[in-house]
């Protein structure tokens, strides 16, 4: 019997050292080699994209760095499955190589809690008015609420959660314990649920009584432009929106004019339609908005859970088994 041919897995010089002992346990003694973008013959047949290969870029302009990598991965002719640290997949590299019949699998679930408890933060932070207080302290101005519009309480206020995979469902339970009354979105309606959810099709209906409309959908073509002037105007008076998931899910331009008209009482917003946000977008400035640089999902633990998932899929890939966390 001929022995198997030798894997070679193309990883990030930095990710390399770490992931050489994991990979050698999961192989079991079956010829593997490391293999970087700095390497002269780039050829692989998997390939781990951890978030330092992503580092400062995004989707929207590619730094020198990670353009290598992907140019690695795109010279890479015997490629036919990657795993990337990210949840989504909407990266164009992704889309490429899917195209070509390259497997391609996420880490979603991986940064859930972290994300989901960004997302509370920011729900937190504009209910208890922390932008004005943030804005009066650097001014050193004493600005209590009394006289003013005071903040309302929490419970009892309604939840749109749009997107159910593992943040959505985590941002519920948080928000539920803070007394909120939460409904999902997704592809099915399901009313008996602990959350009840509606189909995306009726999401129009359920905004008019939606104080908090919370993005944490993946993007796609149903998703795309979901939120627009339309469905902004339809929120309840004094609703807020969370933005966790892609930027492209709202029309910005829209989201704009309704904070800069008040009919939206504010928001925070990790995502952005382009990335990095523009110096000049007029959210920066806005007294009602909090932004954030697609930080949602860092901590300093996510790595090791990412790892634990490529570890975990070469495991599936070695036993000739379905990998988990699969793009259709």
């Amino acid at each position: 019997m001929s022995s198997p041919q030798l894997l070679r897995i193309l990883v990030s010089a930095a990710a390399a050292p770490q992931l050489a002992p994991q990979i050698g346990a999961v192989l079991a003694g079956r010829a593997h080699l490391l293999v970087t973008d700095e390497d002269a013959a780039t050829d692989a047949d998997l390939a781990f994209v951890s978030r330092d290969i992503t580092g400062r870029s995004t989707k929207h302009e590619i730094l020198p760095a990670t353009q290598r990598f992907y140019d690695a991965l795109r010279s890479a002719a015997s490629l036919r499955w990657v795993h990337i640290h990210s949840a989504g997949a909407d990266r164009a590299i992704f889309g490429e190589l899917r195209a070509r019949g390259v497997e391609v699998t996420t880490s979603s679930g991986a940064n859930a809690d972290v994300v989901a408890q960004t997302a509370v933060a920011g729900v937190l932070a504009l209910a208890r008015h922390f932008p004005q207080y943030m804005a009066a302290q650097r001014e050193r101005r004493w600005a209590p609420p009394t006289g003013g519009v005071l903040p309302r309480d929490l419970r009892g206020q309604r939840a749109l959660i749009v997107g159910w995979g593992p943040v959505g469902q985590e941002i519920a339970r948080l928000l539920q314990a803070l007394g909120l009354h939460c409904t999902a979105v997704r592809r099915q309606a399901d009313a008996t649920a602990a959350v009840p959810a509606i189909a995306y099709e009726d999401l129009a209906q359920a905004l008019p009584r939606t104080d908090w409309l919370v993005l944490a959908c993946p993007l796609s073509a149903r998703t795309r432009g979901l939120v627009d002037a339309a469905a902004l105007a339809a929120l309840a008076p004094g609703a807020r929106l969370v933005n966790v998931a892609r930027g492209e899910v709202v029309v910005e331009a829209d989201l704009v004019a309704a904070l800069q008209e008040g009919s939206l009482a504010g928001a925070f917003l990790d995502v952005f339609a382009h990335e990095p946000l523009p110096a000049a977008s007029p959210l920066w400035m806005l007294d009602n908005v909090i932004v954030t640089p697609h930080a949602a999902g860092h901590s300093d633990a996510n790595a090791q859970r990412v790892a634990a998932m490529f570890l975990d899929n070469l495991a599936r890939w070695r036993d000739c088994v379905p990998l988990a966390n699969r793009i259709p």
